[in-house]
This record gives structure tokens, sequence and C-alpha cells, in this order.
């Protein structure tokens, strides 16, 4: 399969290796999102040693580093004896003043080996390699140990690095390159499932449509995906069965700290302690409208669940369990498909955002983007420049039918209830339909109103 965008990563690699001198870089991200990839990609054809940590004593790590670095430097003993400890290692690495890439992937399973690592490492850094040529790199997919034993300010590597990238979720315009050749329906089928993760991509059969890939990859005992949520919360979380409880009651729509409360069960210090966690892994994010000016006070706050697996699934799947024991796919993916189109709105809104964002360079350079409500009415999209005094309103529409002047009309009206900049604020309105548009709002395009089609493309 050939390789998917990643272009900012790579060039930030790149002119990191380019500078000739000493680097310790810092590559963290959620699980499956492509880190592994993406320094695959990086360290071809440069001289390199890949080193992926697993679950297992030091002892082990320690030796199996060991023989990669023996093969790399060509030193049968090395791989045979190996290091008796990572300063050994470390001295050795030094002494051959040779320029090479030393990747080393999962770093967490190095900590929970022996939670003393990042104290060596700091050592190895200030006295080994700071000022020779070689090129550190450790991952990570654990987010909460790497921004806290490997990036925080309480940590012995802090200061350390000279570089460091989170590699977040591919937006919508790369995966669907993962669909070439298939409809924007079918691309966005696909992405309303596996969102920007990669991995998730690489289990659709290209050769089938999504009714096909849902039932053959997701609803399918036995495939990798109708354990992996189960899998990552059990894996990056102690009580798995709280975030269970929290993420069904989103899926649900349960938004509210309070509605939420009172669909689990939990105390409110309780959810909000669990609610917190979710959000370090970027499985869920509080909401505020956009124009919201003390975030931290606010109380307008809204959960959602961020990552579109994650909220397919609970949404989906996770109610359905016990008749997908049973193997009744078949029933399941007709209850699915009957509710897909209207689910499909809410994943297009997040899709016209980031299209929005891309291009900037036709609209306005907005410094803020999101969403806006209050107790009766909601705004898919609102987008806002402090500095020039000017606002962008976007409705979305995932309709068969091409939009209409009720649609604008209805927009501006919802506009006047937004409390933002000065009364003299420069607004524009943006609609972004699937369906395109009736021939009587496309003559009211101008510069006050953009309209957008499903590809992206701006007419005016």
């Amino acid at each position: 399969m050939e390789f998917i965008d990643r272009q900012d990563e790579l060039s930030f690699l790149e002119e990191k290796w380019d500078a000739g001198q000493a680097q310790f870089i810092v590559l963290w991200g959620k699980r499956r999102v492509g880190k592994t990839e993406l320094v695959k990609q990086f360290i071809k054809g440069k001289p390199h040693v890949y080193y992926l940590s697993e679950s297992t004593n030091e002892k082990e790590q320690l030796s199996r580093l060991s023989q990669a670095l023996g093969r790399h430097f060509a030193e049968p003993l090395l791989e045979t004896r190996g290091f008796s400890s990572w300063e050994e290692c470390f001295r050795y690495i030094e002494a051959k003043k040779r320029r090479f890439i030393l990747a080393i992937d999962e770093f967490p399973y190095l900590i929970y080996s022996n939670p003393g690592i990042t104290s060596l490492f700091q050592k190895a850094w200030d006295e080994y390699f700071k000022h020779g040529t070689v090129f550190l790199v450790v991952l990570g997919s654990s987010m909460a140990m790497m921004e806290h034993e490997v990036l925080g300010y309480t940590s012995p590597l802090y200061g350390r690095r000279t570089g460091q990238w989170r590699v977040d979720p591919m937006p919508f315009d790369a995966v669907k390159l993962f669909r070439q050749g298939r409809s924007f329906e079918d691309r966005m089928a696909h992405y309303a499932v596996a969102g920007g993760i990669p991995a998730y991509w690489l289990h659709f059969d290209h050769g089938r449509g999504f009714d096909d890939n849902l039932k053959n990859s997701v609803l399918k005992k036995g495939e990798v995906l109708y354990d992996e949520v189960e899998f990552i919360l059990r894996e990056e979380l102690r009580e798995p069965r709280y975030y269970f409880a929290l993420l069904q009651a989103i899926a649900q729509g349960k938004r509210r700290l309070s509605e939420i409360v009172n669909a689990t069960g939990l105390s409110q210090p309780v959810a909000n302690k669990y609610l917190g966690v979710l959000a370090d892994l970027k499985i869920v994010e509080r909401e505020l409208p956009v124009t919201e000016g003390k975030p931290l006070k606010s109380k307008k706050g809204l959960y959602r669940i961020t990552d579109e697996f994650f909220r397919f699934w609970f949404r989906f799947v996770f109610p359905k369990r016990s008749e997908l024991e049973m193997g009744r796919i078949e029933e399941v993916a007709d209850s699915i498909a009957r509710d897909l189109p209207q689910y499909l709105g809410g994943v297009y809104e997040k899709v016209a955002m980031q299209m929005l964002t891309g291009r900037q360079d036709e609209l306005f350079e907005f410094s803020a983007i999101g969403r806006w409500w209050d107790r009766q009415d909601e705004i898919d999209i609102v987008a806002t420049n402090q500095e020039r005094d000017t606002i962008l309103f976007g409705e979305v529409k995932w309709s068969e039918k091409p939009l209409g002047n009720d649609i604008y009309e209805g927009l501006m009206k919802k506009a006047e209830k937004v409390r933002w900049g000065s009364t003299d604020r420069k607004e524009l309105f943006c609609l972004v339909s699937r369906s395109g548009f009736t021939p009587s709002l496309m003559k009211k395009a101008n510069e006050g109103l953009i309209l957008m089609r499903k590809d992206g493309v701006v007419l005016k």
C-alpha cells in the first residue's frame, strides 16, 4: 500500500536530519494513528536501528536492543553477549562516532520495565549523545505516559528534547485516498467508522462496498476491529467498566455532565475524573460554543466522543453485541443502514469544518472555529478572527435535496443571536451541501455568501 500523507511530519523530521547534529525527537499519539509507519518511511535509505519495545523485563529489553545494534554495526559478538547495563550500551553508541538514527518504538514499555529509565536516558543525552551526531527518536502510544514521563515538567528528560510532534489522526482529505476511485458517499461512510486512523482503513477491502466492509471487518466476531475498542480501553485504563458506561451514555446523546451522571449512576466528581482521563486519551472532549469568552468558567460545556471509531462503535455496535455474538450480522447491519444517513450528517459537519480550515486562503484567515448553541438554536460552524472583527456562520447539510433560500435565511436569523465582536463586525455566511444548491440561491452567492460543494470546492 502506498504511503499516504504525513507530509508535514516527514518535512519536520527531514529538517532535523539535515541539520547534521545530535537530535532527541519525541513522537507520540494515540494507538493505530501511524507513528510507526511514519518513522519507517523517514528512516528509509538512512543508517538506522529500529527497536520495538515490548512488555517484558529490562534484561530482555536490553538483550534485544544489543542484538539490533550488533546487526547494524556488524558485530556478531555483541549480538551474542549483549550489554550488561544501559550505560554500557550508551557508551558503546557514543564510542562509534557514527551518525545514525536510533528509533525506539513504544518507549513506555521501557519505562514499565524500569521506572528509572528516563533518568538513564537523561544521563545518556547529557554525557554521551548531545555533543555527537546520534539521531534519537522515541515513540509512544500511551498518551498520558508520554506527556508525563517524557515531556512533562517533572520528567528527568524535560528540556532535553530537540523537537517533538504529536501525531494526530489524518483529515478526511488525506484518508479518503484509501478509497481512490470510490464515490464521495462511500468515502464518507468509511470515514464515519475509521475516522483519521490509517490502520483502520487498511482493514477495509477496496474491492468491496461499505455494507460488505462493515459486516466483514467491524461486525464479524474474530476480526480485529470487532474487539478493538475493548482492547484499547483495557490496555490504557485500570477501570474500563466505568469508561464503558461514560462512553455509552455520551453516544446515546447524554452530553451534559448532569445527564451523564444520571445515566451512569456515577457521582459528579468520579465522572469528572474519568472524563478527564478520556480527554487526555483524545477519545472525548468537552466542547464549548466557539464564541465563549471565559471557557474555564462556562457552564455550557457538552461532552462528545471525538474518535470516530469509538463513537460509531458505542452508537451502533456495543448495544448490539449480544446479537452479534449469536451471528446475527445481517440484522444488525440492516438496523445501522436505517440510521446511517442521519448519523452521517454529524460526521459531515466535522468534514466540512476541516474543509473550511484547509481553504482559509479562499475565504478569510480565522483564529478559531467550532460550533455555537444556546437553549433554542445551534449553528454548525462558526469561525472568528478577533483582530479583523470578522465572523463566519456556516450550515452543513447531508441532504439529498439542493439547499434553498430558506436555509440561508434561517442561518442569518440565528446569527443575530450570536454575541461576539463589535456592532460593526463583518459577517460571512457559508452553506455546505452534499446535493448542491437551488438556482435562486446560486444567484445570491457573493462575497457575503459562500457556497461550498461536497468536495470542498467553493462556488461564488
